[in-house]
């Protein structure tokens, strides 16, 4: 199936196309265009997953997919068509074995160009307008030799196979006979995406990067009421992930659950693991466009006009921070933009991304700028990174701050996350599969869940311990944003703002 997004609904799909090289189609689409600039982006991605339920593998699935993205500029105004092969199946009706039918041969390419010139010479000028980067202003290498964690890029996509869950799928497997001979029930779903990604723009700029995604989600069930645990992690290779310990640790949840305890709404000492944490940072982090505080509309903006900079939001010592570099979190290390927002612009495409501190040492370091928010705010151009860390240097594990408390609430995670108050960034949400009370250093019970209202800025300044970051993996954003570092969190007073009948 194939797919051009925008005004236009050219057909992009040809049948009897040959499969042809995703960078020969960036060379293609640059040589047809006739705009004052163009940037065209390719991906391809490959991916395999594996699905089961009460103890039993159920699915299994490959796919690959291509997708060309067309960037004209004319004047000062740009138009962005998108052409793209969604879900096709390796071997698949239409594909020959080990063949990805591209999305856009010589005609269907052509009327890609056009739709996104004609888009252009339609809108208006661009708020962000910018000269396109080239190899002297991007700050990374163009041409065909190596480029930061990508290749040449005339090499070919990087792909995935079911290979990748060999070990997984044998340890899954004696989990599934554990867990039928204690009365245990197991659903899941785990999955590796390998999607390489093609840069080029009619300013000479050629990049390339192939990221690696897995990420796999547990839940197990028992018979009691409200006997639900989950826990989810995000991976490279699946070779860090321990099946038989993350079994344990369901087992040993579950075992919690077997004493049920009713506890009304309000401020309760509680501990975040780290991946509620990852939850809200990453809203955070989505809300700190700098043009957006500089406007005053948002928890960053400062009273009478300006940012927060500078200013002390948590803790001395605390840094949240983002690095394209970094050998556990690494991730595509130069913008790739196919909108304009108040967080990316199209002009910044092929602009290198460096190490950031979005806060340091307990304050404010930094937000989301645009080369044109940042010369409108006079700030520093610090565009969005795929990848979060917050750490403050603590070493207590979960386990350990779970020991040293007299009581509180102990969360697994949280969801339906939602934004009540942009000013002062309150979020609303539910706890979900296990609220548990501790007393005395020792889990106790499960507790109901509750909706929550809290701030993540307000938590930053309100927080009694931060413990030591690890890898971990958000719940409710597992699916945008899957490469965090988090510690576990002691809030002196989280708002539990209602009680939920959820389970």
């Amino acid at each position: 199936m194939s797919q051009v997004t925008g005004a236009e609904t050219t057909r992009a799909d040809r049948a009897g196309a040959v499969p042809e090289a995703a960078h020969e189609i960036v060379e293609r689409a640059l040589a047809l265009s006739r705009a004052d600039g163009c940037v065209v982006i390719a991906t391809e991605s490959s991916s395999v997953n594996l699905r089961w339920a009460t103890n039993t593998l159920t699915t299994n699935g490959a796919s690959r997919d291509r997708s060309i993205t067309v960037v004209s500029v004319v004047g000062r105004s740009f138009g962005v068509r998108t052409a793209s092969t969604i879900d096709t199946p390796v071997g698949g009706r239409g594909a020959r074995p080990g063949d990805l039918p591209h999305p856009t041969d010589a005609d269907g390419l052509a009327e890609l160009v056009r739709a996104a010139e004609e888009a252009a010479r339609e809108a208006q000028d661009a708020e962000d307008y910018a000269d396109l980067l080239g190899p002297a202003t991007a700050g990374l290498a163009a041409g065909a030799g190596p480029i930061a964690g990508g290749g040449a890029f005339t090499d070919p996509a990087a792909r995935t196979g079911t290979a990748v869950f060999a070990a997984f799928a044998r340890d899954l497997a004696e989990a599934f006979g554990a867990a039928r001979a204690q009365d245990r029930r197991l659903f899941g779903f785990a999955q590796h995406d390998v999607t390489t990604t093609w840069l080029g723009t009619s300013t000479g700029l050629r990049l390339r990067h192939s990221q690696p995604t897995g990420s796999v989600e547990w839940n197990a069930k028992s018979g009691v009421p409200g006997g639900s645990v989950w826990h989810g992690q995000s991976t490279h290779d699946f070779t860090d992930v321990d099946v038989a310990a993350t079994d344990a640790a369901l087992r040993s949840r579950l075992a919690w659950c077997e004493r049920s305890v009713e506890l009304p709404a309000g401020r309760y000492e509680t501990l975040l693991p780290p991946s509620a944490v990852a939850d809200l940072m990453i809203y955070l982090y989505w809300s700190a466009a700098g043009r957006d505080a500089a406007e005053g509309r948002t928890v960053f903006s400062r009273p009478g006009g300006g940012t927060r900079i500078g200013e002390a939001i948590g803790p001395a010592g605390l840094r949240l921070s983002s690095d394209p570099a970094d050998p556990e979190l690494a991730t595509t290390p130069f913008v790739t933009a196919a909108s304009s927002s108040s967080m990316s612009s199209v002009f910044d495409n092929g602009l290198a991304l460096g190490a950031t501190d979005w806060i340091r040492d307990g304050a404010l370091g930094a937000l989301v700028q645009t080369r044109a928010s940042a010369r409108a705010t006079q700030s520093a151009v610090t565009p969005m990174i795929e990848n979060l860390t917050l750490d403050a240097g603590g070493s207590a594990s979960l386990d350990e701050m779970i020991a040293s408390t007299r009581r509180g609430l102990l969360l697994t995670s949280l969801w339906y996350i939602r934004d009540v108050d942009p000013e002062v960034l309150l979020l609303t949400g539910l706890t979900r599969d296990g609220v548990y009370l501790i007393e005395n250093g020792e889990v106790t019970g499960a507790v109901n869940n509750f909706r929550f209202n809290e701030s993540p800025v307000g938590l930053l300044g309100r927080t009694a311990q931060i413990g030591a970051a690890t890898r971990t993996m958000a719940r409710e954003w597992a699916d945008w944003f899957t490469l965090t570092r988090m510690p576990p969190m002691r809030v002196p007073d989280f708002n539990m703002s209602s009680v939920s009948p959820a389970n």
